[in-house]
């Protein structure tokens, strides 16, 4: 059984990107916004590379301690995931979980086509139903919380590397937002990316099939598609940088001309200059110390953690302390 709430209209989306591109010094947009029905696909091709080994640590530890991660939440569980993405990595989870009756499994996500995705990769795991949230997470983890029957614990599935797409002190910020929603008992499965030598994350962010150039590309060509702007890709050029104060690999939209871009659906003129650059998105690389901190800051206990020896990352099954 399946649901799926509307997305968010496209007039927030234009109103983003006027922001974002009227900032004085360094123009942003969220990273949020790669991830269309375009995009989603780009990033599963990014999650198969060799140079990418986020997503197969993710799933490594997964698919191993699955059983663990599930024997740790006793009782009736309401499984959601922030971000879900295709949903595939969640499946060893919702395996290990089924087994102790019917499960409910609810993916949040902005994208409506990654949901479409999620959607077809679980529906044959008969012991689940799937309520698909096209949502920002907050909000979505909201409506979860009204969803929870009496006597049912939340699992909270935050996989990936997300968080790491925070700066300090959002990450912290963020994860007291989602403990203020939970309730004590309540857990989360955090999903980090640990610290590795610079080189191999600057390959994993520029990779020789330019399969990452492609997906940051692809944002200026939905702001082309959604909001009738008129880029122009050839005078932009994907780079990753690696930020050593903020331990973060950053990647930016270089415009290689001075240009002037006209975006009609955000009532928006803007001009570029040669070199100057859009910053897409940037991804935090924490220490296990770090995690530690922030977790416990943030009103939460580390109850388990599970490090992947190939691609230092780490998934980290937190409870919500009695505190929030």
């Amino acid at each position: 059984m399946t649901h799926a709430v509307a997305a968010p209209p496209i007039t927030s989306f234009a109103a983003d990107v006027r922001a974002g591109l009227n900032l004085t010094g360094q123009k942003e947009l969220s990273s949020k916004f790669l991830y269309d029905a375009l995009g989603s696909k780009l990033f599963e091709a990014i999650c198969e590379l060799h140079e990418y080994g986020l997503t197969k640590a993710d799933e490594r530890l997964l698919q191993k301690h699955a059983r663990s991660i599930a024997a740790q939440i006793p009782g009736d569980v309401l499984v959601c995931e922030l971000g879900s993405g295709s949903g595939r990595k969640t499946r060893s989870i919702l395996d290990a979980l089924t087994p102790r009756g019917h499960i409910t499994y609810i993916p949040i996500d902005i994208s409506p086509a990654a949901l479409a995705d999620c959607r077809r990769e679980l529906s044959d795991i008969e012991s689940v139903s799937i309520i698909a949230l096209a949502s920002e997470y907050i909000e979505g983890l909201h409506e979860v919380a009204a969803m929870r029957t009496k006597g049912q614990r939340i699992l909270v599935l935050f996989l990936g590397s997300t968080i790491g797409n925070f700066s300090h002190p959002a990450d912290s910020m963020f994860l007291r937002e989602v403990r203020q929603i939970l309730q004590p008992g309540d857990a989360l499965l955090l999903g980090t990316d640990l610290e590795k030598p610079i080189d191999k994350l600057l390959l994993a962010y520029d990779d020789p099939l330019v399969v990452t150039a492609a997906f940051n590309l692809n944002l200026l060509a939905r702001i082309n598609r959604d909001l009738d702007a008129n880029f122009n890709l050839d005078r932009f050029k994907h780079q990753a940088r690696f930020n050593k104060q903020t331990r973060s690999i950053e990647m930016h939209l270089l415009s290689l001309t001075k240009q002037t871009v006209s975006i009609p659906a955000a009532d928006l003129t803007v001009t570029f200059e040669a070199n100057e650059s859009i910053w897409t998105e940037a991804s935090h690389k924490y220490s296990l110390s770090e995690v530690q901190n922030i977790t416990s800051a943030s009103g939460f206990d580390v109850e388990a953690q599970w490090i992947d020896p190939i691609w230092p990352f780490a998934e980290t099954l937190l409870t919500a302390s009695g505190i929030g």
